[in-house]
């Protein structure tokens, strides 16, 4: 049974992930947050988006937790300054862009995660979608 301090430290583990990976762009903690496949995943994911987004920024608006899942909805922005998804640079900025996670928490780590991106807005604002 998940204890109210534990659903408390899933919140944290979350945070710790916006807060270090992203906002001080120490990839290398992500060793001390997330584990199994989601590990790989995460790696792949953060290291080339951050190349295309240097100045990339997640705020988060919300985060819920019971048991073992963590439902975090951030607002996101960043310059568009690499590669992404084939595209070159444009230089042009995206702001306020929301995502919404649900990560599943095992043995103290982030072990999954599903999300969905409002990349359409992202890429309008890009100046690169429809």
């Amino acid at each position: 049974m998940v204890q109210e301090r534990d659903v408390e430290a899933h919140k944290l583990l979350v945070r710790r992930l916006v807060e270090e990976a992203v906002g001080k762009r120490n990839i290398e903690f992500l060793d001390d947050l997330v584990a199994g496949e989601f590990a790989e995943v995460a790696a792949r994911w953060v290291r080339p988006f951050r190349s295309a987004f240097p100045d990339f920024e997640m705020e988060i608006v919300e985060l819920i937790a019971e048991g073992p899942k963590v439902v975090a909805h951030f607002r996101c922005s960043g310059t568009h300054e690499g590669e992404w998804l084939g595209v070159p640079s444009t230089g042009r900025r995206f702001e306020g862009v929301d995502e919404i996670y649900i990560f599943e928490i095992e043995g103290g780590k982030i072990v999954h995660a599903l999300g969905v991106e409002d990349n359409l807005t992202r890429m309008r604002q890009l100046g690169i979608g429809p």
